[in-house]
């Protein structure tokens, strides 16, 4: 009988021990399944974290990359329509050489064409209405003659050759062109060659000494 109440505390205490056993063996599988649980979101939140920075970054890219695309777009609009523009002015510079001696020869014919025979009055009429044909054609496209006479002396347009002492106007003014110049749109394809006025200057008489009387 005593063997029996033994084994059967015996029993008990084995079932208890058991029962604690799983207990503890849950408890630490739940503190296990926490720290995981814990350990998953801190690793959601660090992936999270750097998917945000990423996104930030390739819209930083992305937006920099469409400036610099508009940037280009604009400047390429503006190279264009500055080839429309001034591409052509060396073929204008030599062009322009071409009319001044046609203007240069119309200068020489007399103004007195009665001694003239009839053919020669009629070339340089027909010379005359070309000439008048290639200004409108030049400004047509932008392309306008400096032709500054009795205009103040402007060094971004003109180009002083000579000065001509006088007390007609004031000095500075030009009163007298050599050659036309020319003014592409706003580039200045050529000066006006001019020549301006000066100022007399005022001669200072000296005493002369007696024995130079």
């Amino acid at each position: 009988m005593s063997e029996k109440k033994n084994k059967s505390k015996n029993d008990n205490e084995k079932n208890s021990h058991d029962e604690n056993s799983d207990e503890t063996v849950k408890d630490s599988n739940k503190d296990i399944t926490e720290v995981n649980d814990n350990q998953n979101d801190e690793s959601h939140e660090e992936v999270n974290e750097n998917l945000e920075k990423q996104i930030l970054d390739l819209k930083d890219q992305l937006m920099r990359t469409l400036a610099d695309s508009e940037n280009l777009r604009k400047r390429t609009i503006k190279e264009i329509e500055h080839a429309k523009k001034y591409s052509h002015v060396t073929f204008v510079r030599d062009l322009v050489s071409s009319v001044d001696n046609l203007q240069r020869a119309l200068q020489s014919v007399p103004d007195d064409k009665s001694q003239l025979s009839e053919p020669i009055k009629n070339l340089i009429i027909g010379l005359d209405i070309v000439e008048k044909e290639i200004i409108t054609t030049f400004e047509k496209h932008n392309l306008k003659q400096i032709y500054p006479l009795g205009e103040k002396f402007d060094y971004n347009l003109h180009q002083a050759m000579f000065e001509v002492p006088t007390s007609d106007t004031e000095p500075g003014i030009v009163v007298e062109v050599s050659q036309k110049g020319y003014l592409l749109h706003d580039r200045l394809v050529r000066p006006a060659m001019v020549g301006i006025s000066k100022k007399i200057e005022e001669k200072k008489i000296k005493d002369k000494k007696p024995d130079e009387i």
